[in-house]
């Protein structure tokens, strides 16, 4: 049965075919069901009629190869897949939720919508990178938002996975994308660079906080190369209540060089959620685009093209960790102390790229009145904060990449749990103190963060506990 003889009411390996749902240009979307199967599901078909362009055969050969190997909420499960002999075929979940698609009517959104949404898709996309995929087509049409509020990634087509062949490269010289959001080493052929995907998402950022997009839409090759020489309108140019801190994000996701973006969608996706952190360059003042004779001489002395290609990663991504200290500030000893701080530097060492977040939890009393000031009338939060920054300071880390956090909280481990869940941090660093009654009988905040985090957890000891390294490790999956 060929694709283009479809029709509702027919029945593939056991699949009923529905309604259809979406013609696009390569693919053509059915809703099935099956009797094995409760949920929603549907059907991908690939668009095999005369004259179709060949790459609609081999993009939806990768999405066979790449979609099987996903898991996660922030893609569609994957179900099963004939092959193009008799019918080509995937069987997914149907995703409940809509596109971003429909936001578009209602451009531009307010900054902090804009900045939420970029973050659920940067850690979208976090996910989907430690899973070796480059997405390469991040646009609104291919995002979707799941009922509990998750982005969900779908076609699959243009990505690249670096465990598996690239077809799309081996058998095609021109770029495939969607020519708004195509990045500068995508342009010029580069398929294994993460960072391709951050540039997207901040052309999706820039156009829905301004309802202009940056480039345009280039129609040509040479449309879609003007993007490595010129650089867009700056969005606070266009939008004036933008703050500084969303251009100052946007701007860089929008660098030709892709050593210039952030280095994961993890870190993206931290600094969208915590702006008061960021650290503001030239380009948060940014008026206006750079002149035109600039940009004539970026085209002609090619400068730029090797920065694209100098930067694009060879080994698929780079090792940029988000380190988060918990510093318990409430009589924790210098011997302690000085522990938590050489097991941190050990770890910025080991990754350069890394960023640290400085972390306390007040705690608050579960029935009494809680202070903002103590006995001296000093004001909490701001006296921790600047314990936090007197802890940091011999580290001499560059403003970009430390943050400092105070958080308040009954349960100081649930706190520091949620802080880490919803911003993917990588590694807890965390001191336990001298043993007591209390601690014994309830419990530990090193402990509870040990057994529940999703990530790795290093326990600095005190000394006094016997330790000879001062430090113990635990990975928690």
């Amino acid at each position: 049965m060929k694709a283009q003889g479809l029709e509702q009411g027919a029945v593939i390996d056991g699949y009923t075919i529905g309604q259809r749902l979406h013609q696009g240009g390569m693919a053509t979307i059915w809703s099935v069901t099956h009797p094995d199967i409760s949920s929603p599901i549907l059907m991908k078909v690939p668009n095999l009629f005369e004259g179709e362009d060949p790459a609609a055969i081999v993009s939806f050969e990768m999405e066979q190869m790449i979609l099987p190997r996903l898991v996660g909420p922030h893609v569609p499960h994957f179900h099963a897949a004939g092959d193009f002999q008799p019918q080509a075929y995937i069987v997914m979940e149907r995703v409940e939720g809509q596109s971003l698609l429909g936001m578009i009517n209602d451009l531009p959104l307010p900054v902090d919508q804009v900045a939420a949404l970029g973050a659920d898709i940067a850690t979208a996309l976090d996910d989907l990178h430690g899973q070796h995929v480059v997405h390469l087509d991040v646009k609104p049409s291919n995002l979707m938002r799941r009922p509990d509020g998750r982005i969900v990634l779908v076609d699959f087509g243009l990505s690249r996975h670096d465990q598996l062949p690239d077809l799309m490269a081996e058998e095609f010289r021109l770029p495939y994308g969607t020519a708004p959001y195509m990045a500068p080493e995508q342009v010029l052929g580069i398929r294994n660079e993460p960072r391709a995907d951050l540039f997207a998402l901040g052309v999706l950022m820039y156009f829905f906080a301004t309802g202009t997009r940056p480039f345009g839409d280039p129609q040509s090759l040479n449309g879609l190369k003007r993007r490595i020489w010129r650089d867009p309108v700056p969005p606070r140019t266009l939008r004036p209540d933008i703050p500084p801190w969303f251009q100052e994000l946007v701007l860089r996701c929008l660098e030709v060089d892709p050593d210039a973006r952030h280095p994961t969608a993890a870190q993206l996706a931290f600094d969208l959620r915590h702006p008061e952190g960021v650290r503001l360059t030239q380009r948060a003042t940014k008026k206006k685009a750079d002149g035109f004779f600039t940009a004539l001489r970026r085209r002609f002395a090619g400068e730029r093209v090797r920065q694209v290609r100098r930067g694009a990663q060879s080994n698929y991504i780079s090792s940029a960790p988000i380190i988060l200290l918990a510093l318990d500030l409430s009589g924790a000893s210098d011997d302690l102390t000085d522990g938590l701080r050489q097991t941190v530097a050990r770890l910025l060492r080991a990754a350069p790229a890394s960023r640290l977040a400085c972390l306390n939890v007040l705690k608050l009393a579960r029935l009494a009145i809680d202070r903002s000031v103590d006995d001296l009338g000093q004001n909490k939060h701001a006296q921790r904060l600047g314990a936090l920054k007197r802890w940091a300071a011999p580290l001499n880390l560059s403003e970009d990449r430390l943050t400092y956090h105070i958080l308040e909280a009954v349960d100081p481990a649930a706190a520091i749990l949620d802080y880490v869940a919803r911003n993917r941090v990588d590694h807890v660093v965390i001191g336990a103190r001298a043993d007591s009654t209390l601690r014994t009988l309830l419990g530990s905040v090193s402990a509870q963060v040990a057994a529940h985090a999703p990530c790795t957890v290093t326990i600095v000891r005190n000394r006094a506990f016997g330790q000879d390294e001062g430090a113990a490790s635990a990975a928690v999956s």
